[in-house]
C-alpha cells in the first residue's frame, strides 16, 4: 500500500466539489487517511511548487493557488501515486480521459481543479504540507 497527496485547489473548493471527489476516491478503491483545508501563504505556495521555479507560468501558478482556500487529501491504495494520477487526467483538461476529475471539472491547465503528486519522493514531501508525517 502506497499514499499520495491530492490536494482540491481553489476552483474545485470554490465550486463545491470537495465531496464529490473525496467520493470519486473511494469509489475507486482508496482509503482517505487524512483532509486537512488550508490556505497557502505566497512563501508556502512557492516551496510547494518549487520544482517550476523559473519556467514561465510559476508566479501565476503561486498567485492562484494562494488565491483562495484548498484541501489536502492523505490517499492510500495499491500503486496510490500511479493510481491517482490515472484518475485525475492530463494537466490540459481538453486533453484529459473521458471520466477523469479534470475532464468532468477543470476548465483550464491552470484552473484544473486538482493537484496530485507524481513521484513516491513528491509524495512525501508534499504531504507535509497538510499533515504531520
Amino acid at each position: 500500500m502506497g499514499r499520495t497527496l491530492l490536494m482540491i485547489k481553489p476552483d474545485g473548493v470554490e465550486k463545491g466539489l470537495i465531496g464529490r471527489i473525496i467520493w470519486f476516491l473511494e469509489e475507486n478503491g482508496f482509503k482517505i487517511l487524512g483532509i486537512r483545508s488550508k490556505r497557502f501563504t505566497r512563501e508556502e505556495a512557492e516551496k510547494f511548487y518549487e520544482v517550476h521555479r523559473g519556467k514561465e507560468f510559476f508566479g501565476s501558478l503561486v498567485d492562484y493557488i494562494t488565491s483562495g482556500m484548498v484541501v489536502g487529501i492523505m490517499v492510500e491504495g495499491e500503486k496510490a501515486v500511479e493510481k491517482i494520477r490515472e484518475l485525475i487526467g492530463s494537466t490540459d483538461p481538453k486533453k484529459a480521459r473521458v471520466g477523469t476529475i479534470r475532464f468532468m471539472y477543470g476548465e483550464s491547465i491552470e484552473r484544473n481543479i486538482v493537484h496530485a503528486s507524481d513521484s513516491e519522493e513528491s509524495a512525501e514531501r508534499e504531504l507535509k504540507f497538510f499533515f504531520e508525517i
